[in-house]
């Protein structure tokens, strides 16, 4: 991923507490739109772990699905195969 580094979730809780602390030390003009985007930006990374969170399950709901799937295709083929063999057992003796 070249210089990109991932941040973990503490490390960045940690880093926006620090900002935020930092910001609390401006001057009130200047501190007050810098609040609004640090706060803008923890409910921004709070809808996008919600996001994440329903993206795995979503995802966890799909392969267990195919699991199933396949399980029931496999129990089909092998009925499949009981039947042939019996039609072919029945076709033989007539």
């Amino acid at each position: 991923m070249g210089g990109l580094k991932l941040m973990n979730e503490e490390t960045f809780q940690r880093k926006l507490s620090e900002l935020i602390a930092e910001i609390a030390t401006l001057p009130e003009g200047e501190r007050d739109k810098l609040e609004v985007l640090a706060e803008q930006t923890r409910e921004r990374h709070r809808q996008l772990k919600e996001t994440v969170s329903s993206l795995q399950e979503s995802i966890d709901f799909v392969r267990l699905s195919i699991k199933y799937m396949l399980f029931d295709l496999e129990a089909t083929r092998r009925e499949n195969q009981e039947l042939r063999k019996m039609l072919d057992d029945n076709n033989s003796q007539s």
